[in-house]
């Protein structure tokens, strides 16, 4: 039997084209995961995994599927193929262990040297996506632009930061200019837009 695995790393993302690549390889059962798992406890996963035989196969559409790194990859692989189970990775051909059976001992080196060299690629393509997040980030904070958390001067802050919230406000409403609320409060022209902002929408809703 030729199972198929799709997963995304968040549910916001889509599973259909990882679904319509698997169909039309021909798998005959297709299991999915649709959310963020730090390690294979999975159910999708598992259950799938608890289905596969000795001469079934395995399809994927990228290494990445096997797991977060490149130890997880190899030791994912290396469970698969001990139970005699072919794997086929859609998006790197040469990983497909059907053709390496009559090649024997040289077809497998020339697997497991592939699927090396691949899963590191897989570890460093991660590593380099998440720093560009937090290099992003960061930039969005010196900005005031981060939307990744709750904002510092708010209506609902406390101390400090609502004073200077509501300091912003009050200027606001008196029509002072951006640049003369950043140079009295020191807080970013951004972020200053971005309470305006705030501020208008909330009486809009209001006015609703």
């Amino acid at each position: 039997m030729i199972f198929g695995y799709a997963r995304v790393s968040s549910i916001d993302q889509n599973l259909a084209r990882q679904m319509k690549e698997l169909e039309a390889f021909g798998c005959d059962k297709i299991f999915y995961d649709k959310q963020t798992g730090k390690n294979f406890a999975r159910p999708g996963y598992q259950e799938m995994r608890s289905k596969m035989r000795f001469g079934d196969a395995l399809v994927v559409h990228d290494l990445s599927r096997f797991g977060r790194n490149k130890q997880e990859i190899r030791n994912e692989w290396k469970a698969i193929i001990d139970e005699e189970i072919d794997i086929v990775v859609l998006n790197m051909p040469i990983l497909d262990t059907r053709k390496y059976r009559e090649l024997e001992g040289v077809g497998q080196l020339v697997s497991d040297l592939v699927l090396t060299l691949l899963s590191w690629m897989v570890e460093e393509e991660r590593n380099r996506i998440r720093t560009s997040q937090k290099e992003g980030i960061a930039i969005a904070k010196e900005k005031g632009v981060y939307k990744g958390g709750k904002k510092k001067y708010r209506a609902e802050a406390k101390g400090k930061d609502k004073v200077v919230y509501d300091e912003v406000v009050r200027l606001l409403k008196q029509n002072e200019s951006v640049m003369k609320i950043y140079r009295k409060t020191g807080v970013s022209r951004n972020t200053i837009y971005g309470i305006k902002k705030d501020i208008v929408e909330a009486a809009i809703n209001e006015g609703q």
